[in-house]
């Protein structure tokens, strides 16, 4: 994981795979194991939550998560080991970089987190990789990281 100097922004793609089966769910849960090692430092936006959380609601809607069990993956999503950032922090860049880039607010507080911490974004959305690619912010697919 040296790559990644054990730190960096997870995005909703990446986390809510550590609780539905979905392309990239092993390497989410690999990429989570680091978080256990001494000196490793995730950081996220506080609206990750709430984007997991819905993402999991749609599960139950479409019948394919037992509602106990979406709730139970609430409660573990909120006990990560996860450093924290309000988005109040990010919304005025968020916005400047949503603009520019044509990402949406959600999206562009990942990317703009990232700058801060001076860490990559790690994401499984491979469209937001494209918008990325070439500019000033480190964004890496979940799918390429060497675990």
């Amino acid at each position: 994981m040296s790559d990644l100097a054990f730190r960096c922004v997870v995005d909703a793609s990446v986390g809510i795979k550590l609780f539905v089966n979905e392309a990239l769910s092993d390497a989410a849960q690999r990429l989570f194991t680091e978080l256990a090692l001494p000196g490793t430092r995730f950081y996220t936006p506080d609206l990750f939550y709430i984007e997991c959380t819905n993402v999991l609601w749609k599960y139950v809607r479409r019948g394919g998560l037992p509602r106990q069990d979406a709730q139970l993956a609430v409660s573990r999503l909120c006990r990560l080991a996860l450093r924290r950032v309000s988005t109040a922090r990010l919304a005025a860049a968020a916005l400047e970089l949503a603009a520019e880039y044509e990402l949406t607010a959600y999206d562009a507080a990942y990317a703009v987190l990232a700058q801060q911490v001076h860490a990559p974004l790690v994401t499984a959305d491979e469209a937001l990789v494209r918008k990325l690619t070439g500019v000033e912010i480190d964004v890496r697919w979940l799918g390429q990281l060497l675990l």
